[in-house]
């Protein structure tokens, strides 16, 4: 199974900035992680931060012709305001998760709306790292229930 993780802007900064709302660990460390427990499963993954939009769209039009069976994604700030991520995940139709480390429903009500949700499979929030391992469990499932592996 071959896995893509994206994450979006400034969370290149993940453990320098605001660790009262994002904790202590880097994006190299969550990374590290969750290619761990991949290789454990079996599972090939990928991962690919940018805080362009544009290459973020790019990622996902290349996993379309790379042949992968499911994305995670933390749009980051994107998720409130990108319709172009949004289309793009809906032009790839490649199942995705969508996932952040805070539960963005508690937080200013400008960050309830999600772009993203409508065309993910689901959404994960609010468990820091375990967001993302949640959601790559999540899509597994779904993915093995689908019969949708490439």
């Amino acid at each position: 199974m071959k896995l893509l993780v994206l994450h979006g802007p400034n969370l290149n900064l993940l453990g320098q900035r605001e660790q009262s709302i994002y904790g202590c660990q880097s994006l190299v460390d969550i990374d590290k992680r969750l290619r761990m427990v991949a290789q454990q499963q079996g599972w090939e993954l990928n991962s690919f931060q940018s805080n362009s939009e544009g290459e973020l769209i790019d990622a996902i039009h290349r996993a379309l012709t790379e042949n992968v069976d499911g994305i995670v994604f933390n749009p980051a700030a994107y998720t409130h305001t990108s319709v172009a991520l949004r289309d793009a995940l809906l032009a790839v139709a490649i199942p995705t998760v969508e996932v952040h480390l805070t539960n963005i429903y508690q937080r200013e009500s400008f960050r309830h709306h999600s772009y993203i949700s409508g065309v993910a499979i689901g959404q994960i929030s609010g468990f820091g790292i375990d967001s993302y391992l949640l959601g790559i469990q999540a899509l597994v499932n779904y993915i093995n229930k689908s019969g949708r592996t490439s």
